[in-house]
């Protein structure tokens, strides 16, 4: 058999093989669709009306403290509060066994009677030296002896009376009492206990302490004073009625700053060991949650109040040394825009400059799109508003 005629079958069929394979070729299917473009989160540049304001660790003090000591000595006879009570000014603490102060009181009242009985007998006596004298009935030195006793019994009466009132001091004081309004100690001594009155070695009996208002003190760093300083006597800081700087405290166990509190004054000179002046604000405490002693956090503020732009601080992205945030332009398509940061305000970064009001940057979604890129853009749901008062700045130096 002839090699060309063994291989005729096999031509004869590769032929339609190879013809389906092109018919193939030219019906292929649609091509595959691009991927969507990435869903992203964005907001508007928000613009607001601002104060910048600067926190510090201050500690809560009672404008008034009273060590409570005796005036007089004598046994304690009855303590008549309660640890931890409010007292008003006047109300009695302690009672001293009075009865020894009541006899020498009883005792000075009988000297003063004496001295007016001696004192009315010596008047009438010098009332009569004149008609004496001119009858020849006293001699001259007689008179003036009746007189002398006349001033004398005057004088008498004067010390007894000086003595008299001076008992009735001592009496009074027996019944210990509250010389301010304000929150009482414990009582250190109780009742049967001997208390001294003596000055410079009285018994301590309890402490006091003025509630409301309270002192709130803070050490304010070098170049705050300076600003701070700066823009009070430019007057560009807000004051309250009273024309005092208004400023907010913070308890530690609060998220917001709702005492509200005025600077009272700054010290007079600076401490050079720690490069801070120590400050003085003044807070009203009529519920008495500022306890005195607590550590608390201060704002004081730090700039005039002036329009400020504000985003989300998701949205900053950090690019070696330089913030950024993606905006995106009328075709949705992503920018990058560097930008210059300011403090952090109720949660929400300040931007100092790189973007304009009402731009819409993206908030979240920036690891997954890149300047140049497409997106679909989905509106972020606007945070419930801030019931306090916009000024109420929470400012992070350290951007």
């Amino acid at each position: 058999m002839h090699s060309g005629n063994f291989l005729r079958p096999f031509v004869v069929s590769l032929v339609p093989g190879i013809a389906l394979a092109l018919l193939a070729g030219c019906h292929r299917g649609p091509a595959q669709k691009p991927p969507p473009p990435p869903t992203v989160t964005v907001a508007p540049v928000e613009k607001k009306e601002i104060v910048e304001w600067q926190e510090f660790t201050g500690r809560i003090e009672p404008i008034e403290t009273v060590e409570v000591r005796p005036r007089v000595s004598g046994y304690i006879q009855e303590v008549r509060f309660q640890s931890g009570q409010m007292v008003r000014k006047g109300d009695v603490l302690i009672r001293i066994d009075p009865r020894w102060h009541q006899a020498e009181f009883d005792r000075r009242q009988a000297e003063v009677e004496q001295a007016k009985v001696r004192l009315e007998n010596a008047r009438r006596e010098a009332e009569r030296v004149v008609q004496l004298l001119a009858n020849k009935a006293i001699s001259t030195e007689e008179a003036d002896a009746r007189q002398s006793r006349y001033q004398g019994s005057k004088a008498g009466l004067l010390a007894a009376q000086a003595a008299l009132d001076s008992a009735k001091l001592d009496l009074d004081y027996t019944d210990v009492r509250s010389p301010i309004d304000g929150k009482v100690s414990r009582a250190l001594l109780t009742e049967g206990n001997y208390v001294n009155g003596v000055a410079g070695a009285a018994t301590l009996l309890t402490t006091i302490v003025s509630i409301d208002p309270v002192y709130v003190y803070a050490d304010i760093d070098e170049n705050s004073l300076l600003k701070f300083n700066q823009l009070a006597v430019a007057r560009r800081l807000e004051t309250n009625g009273d024309g005092k700087i208004p400023i907010e405290l913070q308890l530690a166990d609060e998220s917001d700053f709702p005492h509200q509190g005025t600077i009272e004054s700054f010290d007079n000179r600076l401490n050079a060991d720690t490069g801070s002046i120590l400050l003085r604000a003044v807070f009203p405490n009529k519920d008495s949650r500022i306890v005195p002693g607590l550590f608390a956090r201060i704002r004081v503020p730090l700039s005039e109040r002036y329009p400020a732009l504000l985003v989300d601080e998701r949205a900053i992205g950090t690019d070696q040394a330089q913030k950024f945030v993606l905006s995106l332009s009328a075709t949705n398509t992503v920018e990058y825009r560097p930008v210059k940061l300011g403090p952090l305000w109720n949660g929400k970064r300040i931007i100092r400059s790189g973007l304009e009001s009402e731009q819409r940057i993206v908030v979240n979604g920036l690891a997954r799109v890149r300047p140049g890129m497409p997106v679909s853009a989905q509106e972020a749901v606007a945070a419930s508003p801030d019931s306090r008062d916009p000024r109420l700045a929470r400012v992070d130096p350290k951007p």
